[in-house]
């Protein structure tokens, strides 16, 4: 009996030493989905306000320019005040630094897949914690849908002098003949973990 006793004791102590790390890894898993959402967010509205802003003041050429220079420097302003490298990324990029690193691929990949088996997609995100030889890296994604304004740059009929326009930026654009709930590319959040 008091054997039975010692064990079963036993078992709760390591119990509750696990318990609390696991809850602690799942609580600050959170935290960092939770960021990497506002951040990307906050990149979003940003982007898709200044974009639209510029269209309908200066028309969609220079909406051009917005994604071409704005762009990266309001990435790279949210991703200083957040302390995260939040970005962009596209299997089929207008700008090759765009491109997908392996995870981000993947995560297309699956967003891709989903929307191809009539799955709503725009509710869907994805995040991991990856090893890397520099450490730790916690990775989130979320689908990026095209919308309607967006089809007058992305679409599968852009205006001639727009087009052109695109092809003085991007010579080898890869991002037309999206149509209207397609997934586009993805928001990517990355951190470096302690």
């Amino acid at each position: 009996m008091k054997s039975s006793l010692n064990i079963g004791l036993a078992v709760v102590a390591v119990l509750i030493a696990i318990i609390p790390g696991a809850v602690l890894a799942e609580d600050t898993k959170l935290e960092h989905t939770e960021a990497a959402r506002a951040a990307a967010m906050r990149l979003g509205k940003t982007l898709k306000a200044r974009l639209v802003s510029t269209m309908k003041t200066q028309g969609p050429v220079a909406a051009v320019t917005v994604c071409a220079e704005d762009a990266y420097a309001i990435a790279a302003q949210v991703s200083e005040d957040t302390g995260m490298d939040v970005g962009r990324r596209a299997l089929r990029v207008r700008n090759p630094g765009n491109a997908p690193d392996a995870w981000e691929r993947e995560a297309l990949s699956q967003f891709l897949a989903a929307q191809d088996r009539g799955e709503d997609v725009s509710k869907l995100e994805r995040s991991a914690t990856v090893r890397t030889a520099d450490g730790d890296v916690f990775y989130w994604a979320k689908p990026i849908l095209l919308e309607q304004p967006c089809t007058t740059c992305h679409g599968s009929a852009v205006e001639p002098a727009l087009a052109a326009t695109i092809t003085d930026y991007y010579p080898n654009d890869q991002a037309t003949g999206f149509a209207v709930g397609d997934v586009r590319g993805i928001f990517s959040v990355k951190k470096r973990l302690p």
